[in-house]
């Protein structure tokens, strides 16, 4: 049997980390999902991607905040529980060294969608839902039959 090379267990480690951003990931489970020892793995991730296990974690869940604060309303305490971090003083830290805002300046600079809209949130849930059509009027819309 042919040996993998050894970043075709890091990937595996990397796409875990990917998957479950937002659970409290250790460096244990991610060598364990690489079959490398600890020690090892923080060696060879870091050769391999340039930045250490936690880096490439607290990045991940540091984009996806982002993406939360640009297109959800959801207060910023709750995004930052959403994406695996559990203490808010950490994130704003975390997010301001690599944005250079923070949180609720980011928020500011890129408000959500529904900071845009012109019509009251009821009527867009209202106007928004999905419609529920039978069958039949499915084929009197596409035959032309009213």
């Amino acid at each position: 049997m042919a040996a993998h090379p050894p970043t075709r267990h890091l990937l595996r480690a990397k796409d875990l980390a990917d998957a479950r951003y937002a659970e409290p990931l250790t460096v244990a489970e991610l060598a364990a999902a690489a079959g490398l020892s600890r020690a090892h793995f923080s060696r060879e991730f870091r050769r391999a991607f340039g930045e250490s296990p936690h880096a490439y974690l607290l990045t991940r869940r540091l984009e996806r905040a982002a993406t939360l604060l640009r297109t959800t309303d959801r207060p910023i305490a709750t995004v930052c529980f959403d994406v695996g971090l559990s203490s808010l003083g950490s994130f704003t830290t975390s997010f301001t060294r690599m944005y250079g805002l923070t949180p609720a300046a980011y928020r500011a600079a890129f408000p959500p969608a529904a900071a845009h809209a012109i019509i009251p949130g009821c009527v867009q849930r209202a106007y928004g839902r999905p419609q529920h059509r039978t069958f039949r009027e499915d084929g009197a819309q596409g035959s032309g039959i009213a």
